[in-house]
């Protein structure tokens, strides 16, 4: 599988500067950039985090956005062969980003969004990061705010028990539901073509069962220190709703680390892939540098 696109540039732009520095600063000055891997959820394909990916590398990180396990490297070909995530799970993808994120050279800042943010926050528990930004995250074990918007937003798989082991996409009509619902028309329906992907149904089951099971998938330990932790909600999300990710917040309040949350007034689900993005890239690269984190 080939790299994304983002992940060649990120590359190709250490190259050129590596060949102008003696070679006992090349491997220093690969060091010294700070890590960022984004991480997406649900129905979004990797590469809707490449504005992000190339703003942060632009503001002197090191950006990348590694899909799932075994995704295609495009929306074009994720779309044709939707059998490589039947009955992918929660700590398979947990698993997967673990292992990129050992091979890094320092600890990462990870950003994630929607079950992506999830991911971010498992990894969080296990201090693999030096920083974690989970925007509208699926909620984790121990949340228990449920909005009818919620419940309707995640209908197209939950009306399915026979397709828990299989992938799930949205029709037009969900996704302006679940992701678009406060864009217009236009926006709502090029987000939709450009981005909207298969996705495996057994995440989303193993978080609307997590408080009836043991040994969740979805748990993290929100009681010990960990590294700064900023969650992100748009008021107006019908997947993962502002109670939602305020009930996540409260489940750390016992935790002497930094958890801060941003909330923000008229966005949706899309708000990390809608016209609006930067927005919320500005602020959370202006709250990395408050945590002093470079």
């Amino acid at each position: 599988m080939s790299l994304p696109p983002e992940e060649i540039q990120a590359l190709d732009e250490t190259v050129k500067i590596s060949q102008t520095l003696p070679r006992d600063k090349v491997v220093r000055y690969q060091r010294t950039k700070t890590p960022v891997v984004f991480i997406h959820g649900l129905w979004l394909h990797a590469s809707s985090w490449r504005p992000w990916v190339e703003y942060f590398n632009a503001a002197g990180y090191q950006a990348t956005a590694p899909g799932w396990p075994d995704f295609p490297s495009t929306v074009e070909e994720t779309r044709k062969h939707p059998e490589f995530m039947l009955d992918q799970t929660i700590d398979q993808v947990v698993d997967h980003y673990t292992k990129i994120v050992r091979k890094l050279p320092q600890q990462p800042v990870v950003i994630g969004h929607s079950f992506g943010g999830l991911v971010a926050q498992r990894l969080l528990d296990r201090r693999l990061v030096a920083a974690v930004v989970a925007i509208d995250p699926a909620p984790i074990k121990g949340v228990r705010a449920l909005p009818f918007t919620q419940f309707k937003a995640a209908w197209p798989v939950l009306s399915h028990p026979g397709a828990v082991h299989k992938a799930v996409i949205l029709n037009s009509k969900q996704f302006r539901y679940g992701f678009a619902n406060q864009l217009d028309d236009g926006e709502a329906k090029v987000l939709y073509r450009t981005w909207s992907i298969p996705a495996p149904a057994r995440p989303l089951w193993q978080a609307a069962l997590a408080a009836f099971t043991r040994h969740a998938q979805t748990k993290v330990d929100t009681t010990k220190k960990h590294p700064p932790l900023l969650l992100m909600s748009g008021q107006q999300d019908h997947t993962v709703p502002p109670e939602t990710t305020r009930d996540v917040h409260a489940l750390y309040r016992d935790s002497a680390s930094v958890t801060d949350l941003k909330e923000w007034p008229d966005r949706g689900h899309s708000l990390v892939i809608d016209s609006g993005w930067k927005e919320l890239a500005d602020y959370a690269l202006k709250w990395l540098r408050s945590q002093h984190i470079r």
